[in-house]
């Protein structure tokens, strides 16, 4: 539609009008940017003035209940309520205001007050974690346990990320894991696993492993990493037989395939298929080092799809004592050590051998296998090895002694598999 002016004045008047309404819009403009300035600045008075500028923005009124409230150096819980208030009136549906102006009451000592408070947060939001949190930690302040204990649990359904917080409050209100674990953490996996890491951060072992019962129970994918810290800490309190226990159990939660090891052998994967190495009961590989590399191979094997590679480049004697695992066994028990060799064009007068290591209160008792040189195609070692009757753990080492003859600089590769632990009952370790 066209409007036509017939007049005068009808035209002036609506260049009036329309110069009216720009005068309109630029005050609001104006004075809006204005009110976001002077809040900006974090002030009393920058506050305070946005909140004349703008007696209506709620959230100005907020900023300015903040600052009473929270102001380290001059704080005014009465001014900060008074702002809460007038903020909730133009905006009664903010739970952000609400929690701030229960924190207030709780400060001041108001008690009921603050507790209404909290209850029109959770009516404004009722599924926000943060309001739940806030709520479940006012309540235990008040020695309400079991209502503190249920906000607090959907906090931690809403907010994974709180379950190790939420333990370690809940704890010092009560200290028995299991009430906890049963009233305030979800059966959740990313739940018991993050709380697990946490309790084993404290040294709190003992409350790890009840954390653990709970997640194995829920037969999780996870990566086997997860369980690196419980094993590591059992196994420095030379629990080493429930560290592998654990070990086993969370292996067949892992989507790695299960080794092929000889049934009844004590070494977890003795055949190098898995992948894993450096943590746990994996076999822990060397880093970078001079004169040697260390891999797995997938050309050369005895059996399965992997071997173990080690090349030495010829330009060092080399003192070698590594690709090394921990083995929890049986005290006062006959073994039976085995391993298939391979080695090609390996020089000097000092081969490739195994240590293995008895560990006991008295010291460490190493037993050295025979060495392999030269160029050899797979060669079963094999040694009996008994246990004394403090001996709860030993370590098997791939180890190559330094040579003192004239040409002492190794050079050439080996290759190892199959590598192997059986009591001596259970006959040969392998084929």
């Amino acid at each position: 539609m066209i409007l036509r002016l017939s007049t005068s004045a009808e035209r002036g008047f609506l260049v009036v009008a329309a110069l009216g309404l720009a005068v309109f819009l630029s005050y609001f403009s104006i004075r809006n940017a204005l009110a976001e300035q002077q809040a900006g600045l974090e002030t009393p008075r920058g506050f305070s003035l946005a909140t004349h500028l703008e007696p209506g923005n709620a959230r100005n009124w907020y900023l300015l209940g903040r600052y009473w409230q929270y102001n380290l150096e001059d704080p005014d819980p009465t001014r900060a309520i008074a702002a809460y208030r007038t903020s909730l009136f133009f905006a009664p549906e903010s739970a952000d205001t609400w929690l701030d102006l229960a924190a207030a009451y709780e400060f001041e000592g108001d008690v009921p007050a603050a507790r209404d408070a909290f209850r029109k947060a959770k009516e404004a939001y009722p599924l926000s974690a943060v309001v739940a949190w806030r709520y479940g930690n006012f309540l235990l302040r008040q020695g309400e346990q079991d209502a503190a204990f249920r906000e607090i649990r959907r906090a931690v359904q809403a907010d994974p990320k709180r379950a190790a917080e939420a333990l370690s409050r809940c704890l010092r209100v009560d200290p028995d894991i299991n009430t906890v674990l049963d009233q305030v953490l979800p059966a959740s996996r990313d739940v018991y696993v993050d709380v697990l890491w946490d309790l084993l951060g404290d040294g709190k072992t003992e409350d790890a492993l009840q954390v653990w019962s709970r997640l194995a129970a829920l037969h999780p994918q996870l990566p086997l990493s997860d369980v690196y810290p419980l094993v590591d800490s059992l196994t420095q309190k030379q629990q080493l037989r429930l560290a592998r226990q654990i070990w086993d159990q969370a292996v067949t939660f892992t989507r790695i395939p299960q080794p092929l090891d000889p049934p009844g052998s004590l070494v977890w994967d003795g055949g190098f298929e898995s992948g894993i190495t450096g943590a746990g009961f994996a076999w822990k590989l060397p880093p970078v080092t001079r004169g040697v590399q260390v891999g797995v191979d997938a050309r050369e094997k005895h059996s399965g799809k992997y071997s173990l590679r080690v090349s030495f480049d010829g330009k060092l004697d080399v003192n070698f004592l590594d690709v090394c695992q921990f083995v929890p066994v049986q005290p006062s028990t006959a073994y039976k050590f085995s391993a298939w060799v391979q080695t090609r064009e390996l020089t000097t007068d000092e081969g490739i051998r195994f240590r293995l290591n008895a560990f006991s209160p008295t010291g460490v008792s190493p037993v050295l296998t025979e060495d392999v040189r030269g160029t050899v195609s797979w060669k079963k070692i094999e040694i009996p090895w008994q246990s004394g009757n403090d001996v709860n753990a030993m370590q098997i080492c791939l180890k190559r002694n330094p040579s003192a003859a004239a040409d002492n600089r190794i050079q050439g590769t080996a290759w190892i598999d199959d590598v192997a632990l059986l009591p001596a009952s259970a006959g040969n370790a392998h084929p």
